[in-house]
């Protein structure tokens, strides 16, 4: 099992950047991929980004395209979220999650951050 703990969320106004960070403890050895997720009040949790850990290949949801930037740091066991030109859309709690395998759900998920986007 692999523990997450989330960090970097908060209050922002419109246009301006956040940077989300998630460290991994635990058997990280074995992680695939790591993804940040986030879910609005009443909305279902969606897939923001993803980064494969040895590879280091990248996925954005077409929201977020231009405008987060997923990246890891190995030597720390670390996954970062970029977040610029924020919108009001953007605010949700935001979540980092970690798999083992390619074609497995996330079995791993850190306690969520705020992120508000004021306008």
């Amino acid at each position: 099992q692999v523990q997450l703990v989330e960090s970097g969320g908060g209050l922002v106004q419109a246009g301006g950047s956040l940077r989300l960070s998630c460290a991994a403890s635990g058997r990280t050895a074995s992680t695939y991929a790591m993804g940040w997720f986030r879910q609005a009040p009443g909305k279902e949790r969606v897939l923001v980004a993803r980064i494969t850990w040895s590879a280091g290949t990248v996925y954005y949801a077409n929201s977020v395209k231009g405008r987060f930037t997923i990246s890891r740091d190995n030597a720390k066991n670390t996954v970062y979220l970029q977040m610029n030109s924020l919108k009001s859309d953007d605010t949700a709690v935001y979540y980092c999650a970690a798999k083992s395998r390619a074609i497995s759900d996330y079995e791993s998920w850190g306690q969520g951050t705020q992120v508000t986007v004021s306008s």
